[in-house]
């Protein structure tokens, strides 16, 4: 059972970060969807989806690229006022797309253009180099999201999209990062396709909520592109789940992505790696 009161389903109530640090401290979990336009915002926003993400992934999912890499921060600043139209509720986080933030300077520029499109949240890839990039962010007012494992804006770096964090090497260095960047300011963990005993690790090691994604069960939330739960990925990776194919409409399917992550039924073992 799920505390439907605390969640304020009832009611539509703005999530904000001091909601989402509430929700994992009484170990409430809460769910991401990506989001690019109003009409599916909207959607997303009326099935009480606490997180909306406006994801670099549109640059495969909406304009038919290989790889997030083509993404630029007008594309993103485009579908965040888009996403604000229809999201009245949801937490809106927005992904800084490729090579924007490679200076705390830099950062701050494309970041700001965010907040002022509507973004409450910007999302970073990296690792250890990103830190100074945090803290800049976060000493100027900017909420983080520090996004680790697999980092799709490096892809050509990993070879491919790989599961990071099988090694102890590698693992230590994830949870090292996350743990530098909750102490720099972060408010928000994400980590992708990474196995499920690391993401719990990391998840019990800070004290700021986790979002995971290929993670496993144990992180704090858990985030889809909606085009996976709506079945229209080609060759969708093996944590998405087609929900569109359970139910009888887009809404439902979003409602029931929102209630399987809150009583735990997402994800299961076969969503989630292992070391």
């Amino acid at each position: 059972m799920t505390d439907q009161t605390f969640y304020g389903s009832k009611v539509a109530v703005k999530t904000t970060l001091p909601k989402l640090q509430k929700l994992k401290n009484k170990k409430l979990k809460f769910s991401v969807l990506t989001a690019y336009d109003f009409s599916l915002a909207k959607a997303i926003d009326q099935a009480g989806i606490e997180v909306i993400l406006v994801g670099d992934s549109l640059g495969m999912t909406i304009q038919g690229h290989k790889s997030t890499l083509p993404v630029t921060i007008n594309d993103m600043i485009y579908h965040t006022k888009a996403v604000l139209a229809g999201a009245k509720s949801a937490l809106i986080m927005v992904d800084m797309p490729f090579a924007t933030y490679s200076t705390p300077t830099d950062a701050l520029t494309n970041a700001a253009q965010l907040m002022r499109a509507g973004g409450e949240i910007v999302k970073l890839e990296g690792k250890q180099w990103l830190m100074p990039i945090i803290e800049k962010l976060c000493q100027q007012g900017i909420p983080v999201c520090a996004h680790f494992g697999l980092t799709p804006q490096f892809v050509n770096q990993l070879g491919g999209y790989k599961i990071q964090g099988r090694d102890d090497s590698s693992a230590q260095e994830i949870l090292r990062n996350a743990i530098s960047a909750e102490k720099l300011g972060a408010k928000l963990i994400l980590l992708e396709c990474v196995p499920t005993e690391l993401a719990q690790t990391i998840t019990e090691a800070v004290s700021i909520p986790v979002i995971g994604i290929g993670a496993g069960k144990h992180t704090d939330a858990q985030v889809l592109v909606i085009q996976d739960i709506l079945g229209l990925t080609h060759k969708p990776a093996r944590f998405a789940k087609n929900y569109l194919a359970q139910t009888n409409s887009i809404q439902a399917a979003i409602q029931m992505f929102g209630d399987e992550v809150k009583n735990g039924d997402y994800p299961k073992a076969e969503h989630s790696f292992e070391s």
